[in-house]
């Protein structure tokens, strides 16, 4: 019964005739209101392009024939006019006829016709695949030799792969052929509107689109470790009112998470650029702990108690204002410079990523524990906070300053040469050269941009910690920061990676520590946690890549 439903390509071109030979008339109709009107002002208009791009013409040749096409436009422009609501009319009519005959008299009966093909297919694919099963215990049953009866066996697998690959065939082509009668559709209105579709049009095609090239594989490569996390999260927000009697999905909760995912989305957009270049930092969290201790310094409140390589400092005398200026200077300053040393190191001496920074990190770990004698500087100016990341009716504006962030990292990855250089040289740091990117300049340019992102991380920090300066501050923050980047689909193989990843990446991470914290779970556990997460989404990532390979 199935295969009666099925349709040849004959009896498609049939049902499809009418509809096609309908709206075709009203087509050349319109056409033919246009052809004076509409099509006339699109040709005009890039024969003015041409003329005041064309060189060769003296600037009074080309304002004549400028002149001269507007002019000609302009009449052109009557006549679409004149003719807009006969076209109007028109169209109307063809979309009304579509609307009546398209689905039930072609989509739907191909769509029928094509699922019959599927099952049609199904039953062929398991038919040959029992045939090549009795063919080779046939043959296997006549053999005594071991050797022939291994080589039947191979060849036996090979016939079952090619049944398997025929059947894929034929499911691709029966996939087509929907799909093509879908588009059909959008076909004549692209025609009759000249490209112009409604919003539900769009998002039809859009979806449609999605569906054809969805793959399963892919999906899963791509998505499976946020199902897998937006499934823990939701396990944690069931869980967490039975275990701590509260709910865990609040907008308190929500602005929280914000508010302490602002000043590590600088850091994570900073070392983003470096793993899109395959490389890493291993010391954020020192140069965290390094630019906390130099905030608080400068932005204590009253004299420092402390030292810094045997003096106590004083800035109080300075206006707020001006601390905190100064601190955020320190900071970027700081932080660049070393950021500048690891990136030459790495460009200049071909030395591994891993390396140079983790030298870094032991350096600035070093310096800042000798100079202060591990000892914390306390809290900073109490009204600072309140200047720089005030509370708006509850809403903490601290996000808006990684929302800031955010927006200009993706203007430079994107809209700026220095942006596409960095993924060029990720992708094929060889290739980049021959084609005269200087591989030097985009390496260092990388390590400088995350010393600032790094600066300004970390003084926004002190600030939403009220100071508290100290060496051992920020420690793990680098994993924190790398982690993010990978599940948010920085790959470690270069040129790969979006800004919205990035953002994704600190915000998932953030929040699951924020609700294992509320749960109560051991902060070396949230350390297993993290490791398990990196490990997964490495492992997908790589398997992406060996795809690709």
């Amino acid at each position: 019964m199935a295969s009666t439903k099925i349709l040849t390509v004959e009896e498609e071109t049939a049902l499809l005739q009418p509809i096609d030979a309908y709206v075709s008339g009203i087509q050349q109709k319109i056409d033919a209101l246009r052809a004076e009107g509409t099509t006339k002002i699109v040709s005009l208009q890039s024969s003015i392009d041409a003329a005041k791009g064309d060189r060769v013409l003296t600037r009074e040749e080309r304002d004549q024939q400028v002149a001269g096409y507007q002019a000609e436009m302009a009449v052109a422009k009557k006549v679409e006019a004149a003719n807009k609501d006969e076209i109007a009319k028109l169209i109307a009519d063809a979309e009304g006829y579509l609307k009546q005959h398209f689905d039930a008299e072609y989509l739907n009966p191909v769509k029928a016709s094509c699922a019959a093909e599927r099952e049609q297919a199904k039953v062929d694919y398991q038919k040959r695949l029992a045939e090549v099963e009795s063919e080779h215990k046939k043959l296997v049953s006549g053999l005594t030799d071991q050797q022939e009866i291994k080589e039947e066996k191979y060849v036996h697998k090979n016939k079952q792969f090619d049944a398997k690959v025929s059947y894929q065939q034929e499911l691709q082509r029966i996939k087509d052929r929907e799909h093509e009668a879908f588009t059909y559709r959008y076909h004549l209105i692209d025609l009759l509107r000249m490209s112009r579709f409604t919003f539900a049009e769009k998002m039809a095609q859009r979806w449609e689109s999605y569906r054809y090239t969805f793959n399963l594989r892919d999906f899963l490569l791509n998505n499976g470790l946020y199902i897998a996390i937006l499934l823990v999260f939701a396990m944690l927000c069931a869980v967490t009112p039975a275990v701590k009697g509260t709910q865990l999905l609040t907008m308190q909760n929500i602005l929280n998470i914000l508010q302490q995912a602002s000043p590590r989305m600088f850091l994570a957009l900073g070392v983003a650029g470096l793993i899109l270049q395959t490389g890493t930092d291993l010391s954020i969290g020192r140069m965290v702990g390094m630019s906390m201790v130099a905030s608080t310094i400068i932005m204590h409140q009253g004299p420092n108690t402390g030292t810094f390589f045997g003096i106590a400092f004083d800035f109080s005398g300075v206006p707020v204002v001006g601390r905190i200026v100064l601190a955020l200077v320190v900071c970027v300053f700081l932080c660049t410079a070393f950021s500048a040393i690891a990136g030459f190191f790495t460009a200049r001496f071909k030395m591994h990523w891993f390396v140079s920074t983790m030298a870094n990190m032991l350096i600035i770990f070093g310096i800042v524990t000798y100079a202060t004698k591990g000892v914390s500087f306390g809290a900073i100016e109490s009204t600072i906070p309140d200047l720089v990341t005030p509370r708006v009716n509850g809403f903490p504006t601290i996000i808006l300053w990684a929302i800031a962030a955010i927006a200009i990292v993706w203007f430079i990855w994107n809209k700026t040469t220095f942006g596409k250089n960095m993924y060029a040289v990720g992708g094929n740091p060889e290739a980049a050269s021959v084609s005269g990117i200087n591989v030097f300049a985009v390496s260092v340019g990388a390590f400088l941009l995350a010393g600032i992102l790094y600066g300004f991380g970390s003084w926004l920090e002190c600030i939403r910690m009220v100071g508290s300066g100290s060496a051992a501050y920020g420690q793990g923050w680098e994993m924190d920061a790398i982690a993010a980047c990978v599940v948010g689909g920085i790959s470690f193989t270069g040129g790969i990676g979006k800004i919205s990843g990035v953002t994704v990446g600190v915000l998932i991470f953030t929040a699951l520590t924020y609700s294992l914290t509320i749960l109560g779970i051991d902060t070396n556990l949230q350390f297993v946690f993290s490791g398990v997460i990196i490990l997964i989404a490495v492992t997908l990532d790589c398997l992406k890549y060996v795809r690709k390979k």
